[in-house]
């Protein structure tokens, strides 16, 4: 296994390359301390490259609901009835503290994905 630092988009691109090839390495196998080194390399390069910025509630919950096959009645728990939902999902309402605590514990969600726009 041979690292160099990543300098470059060029380096950044040759990384992901690397990384696509080795990304599915068993935790035993010796691909996989040259993958968790380069997902840090990766991450330190973007973190200093790029910004970001904060993640959007919304497309966190729409993710999740992706992710796990929800639609939005069943977040009426996490965030109430129906119109609210909707409100929510159509960026009409933003998320309330207690909003946030329902679906970080309920879905996961982590709270820094939620907490953008919180009032």
């Amino acid at each position: 296994m041979t690292i160099k630092p990543i300098r470059s988009e060029d380096d950044l691109r040759r990384a992901f390359r690397r990384l696509e090839k080795i990304f599915q390495a068993a935790e035993d196998a010796p691909q996989a301390d040259e993958r968790d080194v380069l997902v840090t390399l990766i991450e330190a390069y973007e973190n200093m490259h790029y910004d970001f910025g904060p993640a959007d509630p919304v497309d966190a919950i729409k993710f999740r609901m992706e992710q796990d096959g929800l639609t939005p009645r069943d977040l009426e728990p996490y965030i109430g009835q129906s119109g609210r939902v909707s409100e929510v999902l159509n960026r009409r309402r933003p998320l309330s503290l207690r909003m946030v605590k329902r679906l970080h514990d309920g879905l996961k969600i982590p709270y820094e994905s939620l907490m953008a726009g919180v009032q």
